[in-house]
């Protein structure tokens, strides 16, 4: 047998090989290519048909973890330095006040109750306002990890109510402490996600999406310990004015239904 010439048909015949391997994986990534861009385009179609605009904000953070923290068990000496109230605990983690100082509702809504709690509030720079209800008289507030809102987890929730004169009364206070991030995930895009809500018909024609941010939502919820999943926080402005708000899981598009009373919340409807 000669051996050269062997080798040297092995030679082309894996060269040729080669060749044809390199030439299926350009075609397959030029499809992947023009699948993306018709995904993108087809979504922008939805909302254009619609009447739907919208104001994304850059897309940056394209990973996010997972988050893991325990409730805290308040007692009297963490409380000790609460001036100006007279603290009542139940159940070992729900804090409720009452304040002694007079206080305004005008005065605080200066800056968005920032210094109201800061002053009254067990480390209060980590609550931001959510929403304020002046019919109910009551503020609610979300517990924040590194600048994000914990949405609608009562473990996690800060209520604040005033008297008819305008004055602060009362607050509940819950909170979580110890958190720690884990198992990081690729998020779908801000673009996705509307367009997945725009397609499911839960945009209604003529809105305006005016942002979209990130937050958690409970995920898994047990005796002490709560597992938070990163969630799409997408505000809606209504031809009439008013403001929905559609909360989605941000790795799998999930559609969020918060149920308050069970503290957990309900995963509707995946990503289209």
């Amino acid at each position: 047998m000669d051996w050269s010439k062997t080798k040297t048909i092995f030679i082309i015949v894996f060269s040729i090989l080669n060749v044809f391997l390199y030439s299926l994986y350009l075609n397959r990534n030029a499809d992947i290519q023009n699948v993306e861009v018709l995904g993108k385009a087809s979504m922008e179609d939805v909302l254009e048909q619609e009447d739907i605009t919208y104001k994304l904000p850059p897309f940056i953070d394209k990973e996010a973890s997972f988050v893991s923290a325990d409730i805290v068990d308040f007692n009297k000496e963490s409380l000790k330095d609460l001036k100006g109230q007279k603290t009542f605990i139940s159940g070992d983690n729900v804090l409720t006040s009452t304040l002694t100082d007079k206080v305004t509702l005008d005065e605080v809504k200066k800056d968005d109750f920032k210094s109201f709690l800061s002053q009254y509030v067990l480390n209060g720079s980590e609550y931001v306002l959510w929403k304020v209800d002046d019919e109910e008289r009551t503020a609610v507030f979300f517990q924040q990890f590194n600048g994000r809102p914990i949405y609608y987890s009562p473990s996690a929730m800060l209520t604040l109510t005033w008297n008819d004169s305008g004055e602060i009364r009362h607050y509940d206070q819950r909170m979580l402490k110890d958190f720690s991030n884990f198992n990081k995930k690729d998020l779908l895009s801000p673009l996705d996600i509307i367009g997945s809500l725009a397609s499911r018909g839960l945009l209604k024609a003529g809105s305006e999406v005016t942002d979209v941010k990130m937050g958690y939502s409970t995920l898994v919820r047990l005796t002490e310990t709560q597992v938070f999943a990163p969630t799409w926080d997408v505000q809606v402005k209504l031809k009439d004015g008013e403001t929905e708000h559609h909360f989605l899981n941000a790795n799998e598009g999930k559609v969020i239904e918060f149920q308050l009373d069970s503290e957990v919340p309900e995963n509707e409807e995946e990503l289209e």
